[in-house]
């Protein structure tokens, strides 16, 4: 292995250049055309353009990316995750075509990449697996009947793929059918596979999973477990490792099984076994046939590189360590830094300012940021992966949440104070967080979010004098009157400049002294670490010691605005994406909740319900449209 291609993208591109440079292997990049300028694309030794923008027009395509290994001189292709990373056929692909190939056999991908095959291994090896359906049947009228004959709760999943896609929990019989209909048209846009399994749906579980190794020398390790339990939308945010539930006992049981699952199928390279653990209790979900995103957290207990351990076995080297050999140390926690808001709402655009938090020891950072960056809807909207590793857990969180306090990624949206708010959960500290967390805490987490006033403050000072400083010499003898928005708030202020860059500021019956200076804002003596950015219109998006602020500048607009009513009976678009179903036609009438359309953004599907009883007036859009942030969707009748 002399020259790898790098079949993906964004910080798990740069993820495996880093090893294989380390270890003297050449490296080649592939990009669309979105990701022209990225860093993995500067990174690597040479690169090829796929062309396309939508990943089915570029890193999906077998044809291309075996192009691009022959125009290159490549000789192994490494897939990383996502993508085509868990497909037999471009494994098979670059197999024939004479390369080396990073990752399982084809046959070990086909055999464990359906989670109905999978359940069949397994149920064949001992391996514990929850009842219900996963038969070839997939008509409606056959998911009735084995939903009745497994009962209620149940979950829908898709046979293909992962990451949540293609997943949903069905309370009754009244929602299976549109459960159904949505879940295969995700897996259909996901994995070009619309099959479904039935699965009897846990209600309190954890999901904790297994890292293995094996070599094509007969060799099997696990490496431990990780616990990824906080999840929104069926997709993980936080993972960590040892899991606080997991015994020593129940450890050794779970490896045991996710060996033997891999041995049965003949599996070779890295590989995670996932399962639902309820009290000791455990059943299988599935295995993923790759690399995981949360891999950095094992790598930290271990203090190995499975990405050169992923390569050495490629190259045909046996396993580098015995089980007997592996060791675990301390305890680490990964969150995954994302482009949404603190209601999972994906967010597109461009990173005006991008500060990574200072990294010690014990604080490693993967990500693909830097300032100019574009975030585009064609892709997942994770950005990268803080990760932190302690002697203990509660040190681990500690240095987590600090380390995202003290990130900055400005320009749009991101979950940075949310996840620093999930690890300061009294739930999540103390080890007490199941997959529903987020469903029965989300408010609380949330809650946290609120800035204290001080710091909204420091926001406006900090957007107010974001191009130019205080008066440093000449006092004003008059207050300026400012209007500023933050969310619901308005906050009218009378500031003056008092020279040598001090400020008096008015605000109610609070009368501050403050000070700007670059970088900071003093209030009342209290030094606020701030960073603002402006986003046109009076916009100003800025980050106030761990709070992030959107900020609009009313100061000269006008007190009473025109136009509530009409912006009442409009539903705009939350984001850019496409157009999947329009339920919504003139004149039919919804009961609030009642789906309207449904948007397809960052590989998923997002439905837009009405947000009260109402009557469609007019449709401005049509199914399989591109819409872009604010775009008028619906109008409803007055």
């Amino acid at each position: 292995m002399k020259r790898l291609l790098i079949a993906n993208r964004g910080e798990i591109a740069r993820r495996i250049i880093r090893t294989a440079h380390a270890m003297g292997i050449e490296t080649v990049a592939v990009f669309a055309e979105p990701d022209a300028g990225a860093l993995h694309v500067r990174e690597a030794g040479s690169a090829y353009a796929l062309g396309g923008s939508a990943s089915a027009d570029s890193y999906l395509r077998v044809d291309r990316l075996l192009d691009a290994a022959v125009a290159t001189g490549a000789d192994a292709v490494h897939p990383g995750y996502g993508f085509l990373s868990e497909n037999a056929d471009f494994a098979q692909a670059v197999i024939d075509a004479g390369l080396t190939w990073v990752g399982p056999p084809p046959s070990a991908i086909r055999a464990l990449g359906s989670k109905s095959a999978a359940k069949a291994l397994a149920a064949q090896h001992g391996v514990p697996c929850l009842p219900g359906y996963f038969g070839d049947d997939q008509r409606d009228e056959t998911f009735a009947a084995e939903a009745r004959r497994v009962g209620f709760p149940l979950m829908l999943k898709a046979v293909a793929g992962g990451g949540g896609r293609g997943m949903r929990l069905v309370h009754e019989a009244a929602q299976l059918l549109p459960a159904l209909q949505g879940a295969r048209s995700e897996a259909l846009s996901g994995f070009a596979n619309g099959d479904l399994l039935i699965e009897r749906a846990l209600l309190r579980p954890r999901h904790v999973e297994v890292q293995v190794f094996a070599d094509a020398h007969g060799h099997c390790v696990h490496l431990g477990e990780r616990d990824c339990s906080v999840q929104r939308r069926h997709q993980k945010i936080i993972e960590e490792a040892p899991s606080p539930a997991v015994s020593a006992e129940l450890r050794e049981q779970l490896g045991r099984c996710a060996v033997a699952l891999a041995q049965a199928a003949g599996y070779v390279g890295a590989g995670t076994v996932e399962f639902l653990v309820d009290g000791q209790a455990f059943f299988l979900m599935e295995m993923n046939t790759r690399l995981q995103v949360e891999h950095p957290v094992t790598e930290a207990l271990t203090g190995l590189d499975l990405v050169e351990w992923q390569l050495r076995i490629a190259r045909g080297e046996p396993l580098p360590l015995a089980q007997a050999a592996i060791a675990f140390n301390g305890h680490a926690i990964e969150v995954r830094l994302c482009a949404e808001d603190e209601h999972h709402t994906p967010h597109t655009g461009r990173v005006h300012r991008f500060a990574p938090p200072p990294l010690p020891p014990g604080l490693r950072f993967d990500h693909a940021l830097e300032s100019g960056s574009e975030v585009s809807p064609y892709y997942d909207a994770m950005l990268g992966k803080l990760i932190a590793h302690a002697p203990s857990r509660r040190e681990a969180i500690d240095r987590l949440a600090h380390a995202l306090d003290q990130t900055v990624v400005l320009g749009l949206s991101t979950n940075r104070a949310f996840l620093a708010a999930c690890l300061r959960h009294p739930v999540f500290h103390e080890g007490g967080a199941l997959i529903p967390f987020l469903a029965e805490e989300g408010d609380t987490v949330r809650a946290m979010l609120q800035p204290p006033p001080d710091a909204v403050l420091a926001g406006v000072l900090a957007a107010v004098f974001g191009a130019r400083a205080p008066a440093a010499a000449l006092p004003c003898p008059f207050a300026r009157p400012l209007r500023w928005r933050h969310g619901d708030q308005v906050l009218d202020l009378a500031l003056q400049e008092q020279g040598q860059g001090a400020l008096s500021v008015d605000w109610g019956e609070r009368r501050l002294s403050a000070r700007v200076v670059p970088g900071r804002v003093v209030i009342g003596g209290v030094s606020w670490l701030v960073s603002a950015v402006p986003l046109g219109a009076g916009r100003w998006q800025v980050q106030a010691g761990a709070h992030t602020l959107a900020l609009t500048d009313l100061s000269l607009a006008p007190r009473e605005r025109t136009g509530g009513a009409s912006a009442a009976r409009e539903l705009r678009a939350p984001f850019n994406g496409k157009l999947i179903a329009v339920h919504a036609q003139p004149g039919a009438a919804f009961a609030r909740g009642e789906p309207l359309l449904v948007i397809e953004s960052m590989k998923l599907e997002h439905t837009l319900a009405a947000p009260r009883d109402v009557t469609v007036e007019a449709l401005s859009v049509a199914a399989g449209q591109q819409v872009a942030p604010g775009q008028l969707l619906v109008t409803f009748a007055a």
